[in-house]
Parts: structure tokens; C-alpha cells; sequence
């Protein structure tokens, strides 16, 4: 399973979105910092979850990390993220 589909299913299975986009931006980080030949260090996730109600956005981000602690092991270098209620996701498409 690539780091993609790992991260895409682990998110799927903990916060059950309601939206989820995963896309692998390392090509654009080549040569960076963190950056190694395959690609798979550099993500741009989108969650809409129920799981945020409640949360800061320190707290959303804090959660989405502490879940993906076993990809950032395997070489995940950066997250971009946006971590949205279905209310926030509703009101700001």
C-alpha cells in the first residue's frame, strides 16, 4: 500500500469524513527540504469531519498529526491542511 492509499484509509477509518482529498504534491517540492527521489513526502489533505465539531483549529490539526504519526515515520516530510466541520465545509466550498 503506498503511503497515499495509507494515509487516505487511516483517515477514512478514524474520522469517517464525510469529504476527504489526498493529494500527493511532492513533485512540486523537488529538490526542498524533505524531498526524496519516489515522491510521497509532500501532502495536501481536505477533511470534512464530524470529529472536528467543538475543536480549535490547533486541536483539528493536532488530531490529523497524532493519527499520522506512523506515515511521518515512513518519510512523510509536510502536511498542508484543512480540517473542516460538514457546517464549515458547507458554508465555505
Amino acid at each position: 500500500m503506498s503511503l497515499g492509499e495509507w494515509i487516505r484509509t487511516t483517515l477514512e477509518e478514524r474520522l469517517r469524513p464525510t469529504a476527504l482529498t489526498v493529494i500527493d504534491e511532492s513533485h512540486q517540492h523537488e529538490g526542498h527540504a524533505g524531498w526524496r527521489e519516489g515522491g510521497e513526502t509532500h501532502f495536501r489533505l481536505d477533511v470534512v469531519s464530524e470529529a472536528f465539531e467543538g475543536k480549535s483549529r490547533v486541536e483539528r490539526h493536532r488530531m490529523v498529526n497524532a493519527l499520522l504519526d506512523e506515515a511521518f515515520r515512513r518519510g512523510l516530510h509536510a502536511l498542508a491542511l484543512r480540517a473542516r466541520t460538514p457546517a464549515e465545509a458547507a458554508s465555505q466550498p
